[in-house]
């Protein structure tokens, strides 16, 4: 033989480097990240060393502050700005305007568990800051691309940052009543941007999943839920319970009936999909115990919260 066949092995498959550009393509990423780990660690303050809370925001104000703004509503503002792409074709947050809300929300975190009144201030603006550079962001994106169906989405994460500064105002002033009042209103801001987009992407990624499945859209059921839920929100900052038991009983009773009108027993099989369910249906549940606590019933007072962030929210943002 004039030549041998020469085998080469091949050559191993080179990883790619980490990168930062990538990294804060699409806010998921980065704000996923950073509100879970932030609820394990903020858990762990709150159960172990909670004498570290000496700031303006102290004690269990700090703890649900925390919970929903530092965890919930940065998880919300990441899939928002992560949705809003496909929704509009245009990234709303990306690069170095995401990197700034970040470092926004960092500068927030620390400024709260720092202690000094200054820090407070600090953790103050950088809060506020980020939820105003979401809240602008979102505009851009569906009124660029006149997305009218996604017009109402800014204005409800407006909503969320106007109801956390209320809240942190109240915390520093010490009105503890005050406070409780206003994160009520911040939590229902917090689960009309979970009913809307719930109610959108669940039938959706139902009806992909499951041949043959058909689930009604529910237009008109799903518009007197989320008015229901804003009253009951106006109603509990104007300090009238009555009411707002009575809007909150509605809005959790619709979404009972929108979980069994989803046709839930044809997705039994299924984890990824009833997790979904299970989340939307202890929203439900949430909403009807807080509406039961506003009219005067004997609960626990952390009962409603807690069934709303716990059963709901956390377990909306695992199926997710």
């Amino acid at each position: 033989m004039s030549s041998i066949i020469q085998l080469k092995e091949p050559a191993a498959p080179t990883r790619a480097a980490p990168n930062l550009h990538a990294f804060l393509e699409l806010a998921f990423r980065p704000l996923y990240l950073a509100g879970t780990a932030w609820a394990l660690i903020a858990i762990g303050i709150w159960v172990w060393a909670p004498q570290v809370l000496t700031g303006p925001l102290r004690g269990i104000a700090w703890h649900a502050h925390e919970m929903l703004w530092g965890f919930i509503a940065t998880i919300a503002v990441a899939f928002l700005m992560t949705a809003g792409a496909n929704w509009t074709g245009i990234n709303p947050l990306k690069g170095r305007a995401l990197g700034v809300a970040c470092m926004l929300w960092l500068a927030a975190r620390i400024g709260f568990l720092a202690g000094s009144d200054a820090m407070f201030w600090v953790g103050v603006a950088a809060e506020l800051g980020f939820f105003l550079l979401a809240a602008v962001a979102m505009m851009g994106s569906v009124y660029r691309a006149k997305n009218a169906r996604n017009y109402a989405v800014p204005w409800l994460l407006v909503a969320l940052g106007a109801a956390d500064g209320l809240y942190l105002f109240a915390a520093h002033d010490g009105d503890y009543a005050l406070l409780m009042q206003r994160f009520n209103v911040g939590l229902l801001a917090m689960a009309l941007i979970a009913l809307l987009i719930a109610r959108r992407v669940i039938p959706f990624f139902a009806m992909r999943a499951v041949a043959g499945l058909q689930i009604p859209m529910q237009t008109r059921i799903g518009q007197v839920q989320l008015a229901a839920c804003g009253v009951a929100a106006a109603c509990l900052l104007a300090g009238q319970k009555l009411p707002a038991a009575v809007a909150l009983g509605l809005t959790g009773a619709l979404s009972l009936l929108q979980v069994l009108r989803w046709k839930p027993w044809a997705v039994r099989g299924n984890p990824l999909l009833w997790i979904l369910y299970a989340g939307y249906a202890g929203l439900g549940i949430g909403l009807l115990t807080a509406a039961c606590a506003a009219a005067g019933a004997s609960l626990p007072p952390a009962l409603p919260v807690h069934m709303i962030a716990m059963a709901g929210f956390s377990v909306l943002i695992i199926g997710m």
